[in-house]
């Protein structure tokens, strides 16, 4: 493929924005070559400036649970845009929309709208310090929450430690709040909150971890979770930015059997648009002004173009009964069509998936958390994503990324993958 016309746009980008693109990973920095420019996408494809097609497993990094461009959502959009675009003001749509999602998902009652996952991660963490009484948090090295000062904590040294700040910016106060645990391990997060006994108000992680490929959580991971916080009375959080509305219609709480105390979502619940929301039972989420001391606000909360965009989704999955098992049918599919491929060429890997979401590690060490998902051959990575995308296939521009399946993908499109990843294959080591 060529893209002449992305290089000419990324070398005008780099003069008036940082690194030419508005999020990191964007980059290409971790793969090598220049980023792709985007021009329009439909259904299970992505057309570059270039003119080039794709078959789409970033999908906006989740929300496209149904495609690109799904009508119902575009004409909510195209509708609401005609009657104002921003009130700054409560409006009815804000209402239907929450008792939607009230609806599908266990153990809320209240739920509240944000601009960004990263927004409602950070007011979930600040809810819970309020309604607890405590300061400290731990989260997972490698679950990423969003850009908050809190959240850009990596290990120090031991098992039990204070986290240090991993970015310029993020104060050494800051990040003594945040205690570093490792995903998977359940004895590690024992020691922490013994060594922080009392001090805690919240643990936060990705149910099915997003941000070092995909993660499951071992087998009584999370119910140990909930054990421990109930013992300890500590808040146990869920950033489902990545699973809520995904992995069930109540998202990793319903698919597990999980009762978390406060739920964070992305953007699947505003059809894709940017926006957020974190959601709880009565008695936390009445800790939050107007009603209570716990402040948070924003002028662009509720926009009645992502509150229109997020009512058409929730809808159309609330309707559509098989949605979930075709999505995990297709995701299936697609991870023993790229596993016979691999095994026949005598690639070492390993695939993790859950539901529709799954990732391809090139490490024959099982992914069960950062320390063994950074084992991977990254030269091996590097090959294969550009043979994908010079193929037609577009996956994260990272090894520490999942693919996200879309409905709109069909067998046909599943199979063109499969077969070029037989194509790629000869090229790895």
């Amino acid at each position: 493929m060529k893209y002449t016309r992305s290089s000419a746009l990324f070398t005008n980008a780099e003069q008036v924005i940082p690194g030419g693109v508005n999020s990191p990973v964007r980059a290409f920095k971790a793969v090598g070559g220049t980023p792709i420019f985007m021009k329009k996408a439909k259904g299970a494809y992505l057309i570059d400036e270039d003119d080039n097609t794709y078959i789409d497993y970033i999908n906006s990094w989740g929300p496209m649970i149904l495609g690109h461009a799904y009508p119902p959502v575009v004409d909510a959009i195209i509708e609401k845009a005609k009657l104002g675009t921003s009130f700054g003001a409560p409006t009815e749509l804000e209402t239907e929309i929450a008792a939607l999602a009230v609806s599908m998902v266990p153990n809320i009652d209240k739920i509240r709208f944000v601009n960004s996952g990263t927004e409602a991660c950070m007011s979930a963490v600040r809810l819970a310090r309020g309604f607890t009484g405590k300061e400290k948090i731990i989260k997972f090295a490698g679950c990423y929450h969003g850009h908050s000062d809190s959240f850009l904590i990596q290990a120090g040294s031991g098992a039990v430690t204070f986290g240090s700040p991993n970015s310029p910016g993020v104060t050494k106060g800051t990040a003594q709040d945040t205690l570093l645990a490792t995903y998977n391990d359940i004895e590690n997060v024992k020691s922490i909150i013994e060594a922080n006994s009392g001090d805690i108000a919240c643990i936060i992680l990705e149910p099915v971890a997003g941000n070092m490929g995909c993660i499951p959580p071992k087998d009584n991971f999370l119910q140990e979770l909930r054990a421990l916080c109930d013992a300890n009375n500590i808040l146990l959080v869920f950033d489902e930015v990545m699973t809520g509305f995904r992995l069930a219609r109540g998202g990793a709480q319903e698919l597990f059997g999980i009762k978390a105390d406060i739920v964070c979502f992305g953007k699947v619940i505003g059809g894709g648009l940017p926006v957020g929301a974190f959601a709880a039972r009565n008695e936390i989420m009445d800790f939050l002004a107007p009603v209570g001391p716990v402040y948070q606000a924003g002028t662009l909360s509720g926009n009645p173009l992502a509150m229109a965009a997020g009512l058409a989704m929730l809808q159309a999955l609330e309707g559509d009964a098989e949605i979930f098992n075709r999505l995990a049918e297709k995701t299936e599919y697609l991870h023993k069509g790229i596993t016979k491929v691999l095994k026949d060429h005598k690639i070492t890997h390993t695939i993790n998936r859950v539901g529709s979401m799954i990732s391809v590690h090139f490490s024959d060490t099982p992914v069960v958390d950062f320390k063994t998902a950074a084992l991977g051959n990254n030269e091996n990575f590097k090959t294969f994503f550009h043979g994908l995308l010079d193929l037609g296939v577009y996956i994260a521009p990272s090894a520490f990324e999942t693919w996200f399946i879309t409905d709109a993908l069909s067998y046909q499109d599943l199979d063109t993958t499969i077969n070029t990843v037989h194509k790629v294959a000869s090229s790895l080591t």
